[in-house]
């Protein structure tokens, strides 16, 4: 329990705040404008801090290759896909059912990708996880009769963009083909790539239209600080001292935490399902994390690429 309660907690709770945070800014731009804004503000501010350190300058190609391939996947597609089904009209706790998918596919290619032992315990903490999920949201699902199915197939593309963002990344390691880069590097770096793949997206279908009312600029602050920052910082340091499996069940908290967080923004009203969900879900993740006895294995994680 004290393990939750600690970076795992920390991770849950910023990551999910994305959800939220895209409700409050999408009336004032579109999915790849707030995007595109969100990470060319992000890029900027990391390279002033690198520069004025002294710390800004090329990493070298393999380096800059590896950090940028991840932070396309695990930033601009992962979110890109998101926004556009939550533009869509798919409710955000919809999509954070599908999004937490991932660790089933996660956990199922660990073995054959990196090698690592899952099992029959993980396996059913991990099966619990999506019990939860299924719970928690499934009783909304038959209520809307307006989206167009493809925005429940749009979330996809993130559960497969993460998990090879993560996978790649810990294959890397184990192959010898890191590099090390400090985390605020790596995220610069990640943060310039991402911008420029999302700037004919932005420009090409949006022509970068964004208000620049006080609520959109409050709501990039906190998607750039909170989310871009620390939710990131905190993933990327689950998986450089846990195996993905057991860092991709927290996945499984986000559906419930993600309506918690509605209700207490728009006063979105929380169901007995919801908070069933969140029980079983949270077991699944207790579950998975009494596997083993020990310090974990220490892993470089996407801030050593």
């Amino acid at each position: 329990l004290g393990r939750l309660l600690g970076l795992e907690l920390l991770f849950v709770l910023l990551w999910n705040s994305g959800f939220i945070g895209a409700e409050y800014g999408l009336p004032y731009t579109g999915p790849w404008s707030l995007l595109f804004w969100r990470y060319l503000v992000l890029a900027g501010l990391l390279g002033g801090w690198l520069a004025l350190r002294g710390r800004l300058g090329w990493p070298g190609q393999r380096a800059a290759g590896h950090t940028a391939l991840v932070g396309i996947l695990a930033h601009g597609v992962w979110l890109g896909c998101v926004l556009v089904a939550l533009d869509l009209g798919v409710p955000a706790g919809i999509v954070a059912l599908v999004t937490a998918l991932q660790p089933l596919l996660t956990g199922a290619l660990s073995g054959p990708v990196l090698g690592e032992r899952t099992d029959a315990r993980q396996w059913l903490g991990l099966v619990l996880g999506f019990v939860g999920v299924v719970i928690a949201v499934g009783a909304r699902l038959s209520e809307d009769a307006t989206t167009p199915a493809l925005g429940y197939l749009i979330p996809f593309g993130s559960v497969v963009a993460i998990t090879i963002a993560s996978l790649m990344q810990r294959r890397w390691a184990q192959v010898g083909a890191s590099t090390h880069l400090p985390l605020e590097t790596t995220l610069f770096w990640q943060s310039a790539a991402t911008a420029l793949a999302l700037l004919p997206l932005a420009w090409g279908l949006e022509g970068f239209a964004a208000e620049p009312a006080a609520p959109f600029l409050a709501t990039m602050a906190w998607l750039i600080v909170a989310v871009s920052l620390g939710a990131y910082w905190a993933m990327w340091r689950l998986l450089h001292r846990d195996e993905a499996t057991r860092v991709a069940s927290l996945f499984y908290l986000s559906p419930p935490v993600t309506m918690v967080m509605a209700w207490a923004a728009f006063g979105d009203l929380l169901i007995a399902t919801d908070v069933v969900g969140l029980v079983v879900a949270g077991a699944g993740v207790m579950l998975v994390y009494r596997i083993g006895s020990g310090a974990p294995r220490t892993v470089t994680g996407p801030e050593g690429e």
